[in-house]
């Protein structure tokens, strides 16, 4: 399954943006597999100097940004877990913000991000190998949109291409 097999009724416009940025020969699962080389070699390249900086007042820093892509992915995670059982719960919004401030990423270590991004990478590249094309085709509702399965687990991988480039343009200038 592609990412060029998703049709727009599947996910909520706000994520086209997401979704728009991920490579369309990949399938869901190399792109779970390759994305998490991607990202873990993004975050290992960047100066030691620049992971606790802020662009700006009032804007996350660049582990702030890595602990946002990884509750996200928890999230998405979960929602793609519920909707793939045939879980029709409305499941909640997040609101992102409330996140930022406990999570305390600053004072994590740099391996301490990695370690536990690739522990939720890895259990999702589980959950996906877990499901069948049914399963992925299930849809459900997150945030008061319709959302099916497969569009969960591509809208993270997506999300961590926007945020790698939101990185490179604002806070590695």
């Amino acid at each position: 399954m592609k990412v060029t097999d998703l049709h727009d009724t599947e996910y909520h416009t706000y994520y086209k943006t997401y979704i728009g940025l991920i490579p369309d020969n990949r399938t869901l699962l190399e792109g779970f597999e390759k994305g998490l080389e991607e990202v873990v070699s993004f975050f290992k390249g960047i100066p030691e100097d620049k992971l606790n900086y802020a662009y700006a007042e009032d804007k996350w820093s660049v582990k702030d940004v890595f602990q946002h892509i990884i509750d996200t992915e928890r999230i998405f995670q979960y929602r793609c877990f519920c909707i793939a059982r045939h879980d029709k719960t409305a499941l909640p919004g997040y609101d992102e913000n409330y996140y930022a401030f406990p999570a305390q990423a600053n004072a994590k270590s740099l391996d301490a991000l990695i370690e536990e991004f690739t522990s939720v990478r890895y259990s999702f590249i589980v959950l996906l190998k877990s499901l069948s094309a049914a399963d992925l085709q299930q849809e459900g509702n997150a945030n008061n949109s319709p959302i099916t399965a497969r569009a969960a687990a591509f809208i993270v991988l997506g999300h961590a291409l926007w945020h790698m480039e939101v990185i490179k343009n604002r806070y590695l200038q």
